[in-house]
């Protein structure tokens, strides 16, 4: 056989083995696409079924075929069904070549007018006439729907707009037996073309209500529980400085607060580039990526080293090393700004959690504003100390206390060490985490040769040596320790809607998921829920102090509360979906959700007060 007949032999052998992936589809409409709050609507999608497939469900528990969507502004109903193409029993209805799935909703009646963007999922499992089945699949895409002001007239009325439609009697004239009911095409209209996002920019009073917020968080960053023990360093600088030139107080300040904004600039570009892309975006989610962790971890462990005078940085040669002095050490005080921004990223604080995700819709040019205020609120103390460095004369004379001091906040650093390292636990296995021990102590040896080689009283020669080799012995065990593993497929979260106690949590707090919520909700259940992370100090603190204290917990049983808790110490997109539908841009995430009622929705930094004003509001049985 001719190459030429071989090779057309193969790509028609190809084509017919990816024929079946071509024919099968799946189309979603809405069938109105503009509503205003209380007016029913509905999703349709459409499957499209190559030929000699068919899609088999059970009637009565339809697993591998649904529709299902989410927005926080509508409640949905129960997806509707239509007649099977054939039904073999009762537990087994075929449908082929193409069915369409409905799922009805009803526009809340706080609805806010402007775009909304639905996320719908289809999913279906296809078996061929031979039995043989393919594995489940789903298809997600998003819908827009314009939501109208109240003045706006709708043919469409429901009695009570928060009840969610189970089916579509409004909409339809005909009566069918479950599990559904086929939809009348003149009564949800298909439309190609959704209406474009035409939602106003907000005004400029909520704008500057948001970056005084902007401001506010940064200055407040400052005492959160992952910025407060790098204060004293910060402080102590400014006390050193103070002791020889009180003059250019003023001038390490500006230098200092130069590095807290280029560092929050960045921030905002991140976010702006994934904002453009469109890509999710959320603080404090660079805590959820182990290399993140380690460089973080690194710049402590070696910021301590120096601390405690393991080492000093000093260029080769005592003439290079007193130009470096002679410039009074401006690039200490740019190089904390950096520190202390890297420290701040794993905290909001108040203010900020109710802000970021307010910031993170703003254009390109608002949003980097947004961020620069909080880096200029986060620098405004230090700023305060510049223009007022009479506030100085309290510092008492040098001494003996100044290196106590020095080398304390030196140990307070290998605490923060120690919480990174706990954290990296979380996010890896034992044998990546024993190598990064290993590359940490090729780290502190390294740093140690720095400091005892390049010194005045050694040649020039030696002080490049221990310079360069350092270098090298570093990005060597980086190199070869460092590297992280391949990463393991993610364990699905437990979707059974079983009640499974959470782990590094008291009894009485259980696993969340969506099914179990829904279960839950629906039996009228109150629930609190707490997402949380390892590497967020604010959900530490709120666990300890609040959460998990034993009279938080009686008065939780005592209301009848249902306590769930989320992960968020790995990245996981269920989670990180139900917090930015609430409003919010990371944890610690709280919430309280009462019968009937709008979810309480609680700050970044809990207290008792609060949750029990709000459990207040169930009534005892």
């Amino acid at each position: 056989m001719r190459n030429s007949h071989k090779m057309l032999l193969m790509m028609g052998i190809v084509l017919l083995l990816l024929q079946p992936l071509f024919s099968q589809s799946v189309k979603f409409s809405l069938g109105q696409p503009s509503l205003k709050p209380g007016d029913k609507g509905a999703i349709k999608a459409t499957l499209t079924i190559p030929a000699g497939q068919k899609q088999t469900i059970n009637p009565q528990d339809p697993e591998y075929f649904f529709l299902q969507a989410s927005h926080p502004d509508l409640n949905f109903g129960k997806p509707v069904y239509p007649k099977a193409t054939k039904v073999v029993s009762e537990e087994e209805w075929l449908y082929y070549p193409q069915v369409t799935l409905t799922l009805p909703f009803t526009v809340k009646a706080n609805a806010k007018p402007g775009a909304k963007q639905i996320n719908a999922i289809m999913g279906y499992s296809l078996c061929y006439d031979s039995g043989m089945c393919n594995p489940p699949e789903e298809v997600e895409h998003s819908l827009s729907l314009q939501v109208q002001s109240t003045e706006i007239i709708s043919p469409i009325k429901t009695e009570n707009p928060d009840t969610p439609v189970d089916n579509l009697d409004t909409l339809e004239n005909q009566n069918s037996t479950s599990p559904g009911k086929p939809i009348s095409e003149s009564a949800v209209e298909n439309r190609n073309s959704p209406p474009q996002d035409t939602s106003p920019p907000p005004p400029w009073s909520e704008i500057l209500k948001y970056i005084l917020f902007a401001f506010l968080g940064g200055l407040i960053l400052n005492i959160t529980p992952c910025v407060l023990p790098i204060l004293p360093i910060r402080i102590m600088s400014i006390m050193n400085q103070a002791q020889k030139d009180r003059s250019k107080v003023l001038n390490h300040t500006f230098v200092y607060t130069l590095g807290v904004l280029l560092s929050f600039a960045a921030m905002a570009g991140v976010f702006i580039a994934l904002q453009q892309a469109g890509e999710s975006a959320g603080w404090g989610l660079q805590n959820q990526n182990p290399g993140f962790v380690i460089v973080l971890m690194s710049i402590v462990f070696v910021f301590a080293l120096s601390l405690l005078g393991v080492f000093e940085i000093h260029a080769p040669g005592m003439n290079t090393a007193t130009k470096a002095t002679s410039k009074g050490g401006y690039s200490g005080s740019f190089f904390g700004g950096i520190f202390a921004f890297l420290m701040a990223i794993s905290c909001t604080g108040p203010f900020l959690g109710v802000a970021l995700p307010f910031a993170l819709k703003l254009s390109p040019v608002l949003m980097m504003v947004f961020f620069l205020f909080i880096g200029l609120g986060f620098a405004s103390p230090f700023l305060i100390i510049g223009f007022f460095p009479k506030a100085l004369k309290a510092i008492p004379k040098p001494g003996d206390w100044m290196v106590i001091f020095k080398e304390t906040m030196g140990f307070v650093l290998f605490y923060i060490v120690y919480t990174q390292l706990k954290t990296l636990l979380m996010l890896t296995d034992g044998d990546y985490f024993l190598k990064v021990i290993w590359f940490m102590i090729i780290l502190g040896f390294s740093v140690w040769m720095y400091g005892r080689f390049v010194r005045m009283e050694h040649s020039k020669a030696t002080q490049w040596i221990f310079t360069i080799l350092p270098i090298l012995l570093i990005v060597f065990a980086a190199i070869t320790y460092l590297p992280l593993p391949e990463s393991k497929p993610q364990i699905e979260q437990q979707q059974s809607g079983d009640l499974l106690p959470a782990p590094h949590a008291p009894e009485g707090w259980y696993v969340f998921n969506e099914p179990l919520f829904s279960k839950l909700t629906a039996e009228g259940k109150p629930i609190f829920l707490d997402i949380g992370a390892a590497w967020c100090k604010n959900c530490l603190t709120n666990e300890k102090t609040v959460l998990f204290t034993d009279s938080m917990m009686k008065e939780f049983k005592d209301k009848g509360v249902v306590l769930l808790r989320g992960d968020f110490t790995k990245k996981d997109e269920t989670l990180f979906a139900w917090i930015k539908k609430h409003g919010r841009a990371g944890v610690p995430f709280n919430a309280l959700y009462l019968p009937g009622k709008e979810p309480v929705i609680f700050g970044e930094l809990l207290s008792k007060g609060e949750i029990s004003t709000a459990l207040a509001q169930i009534q005892g049985e």
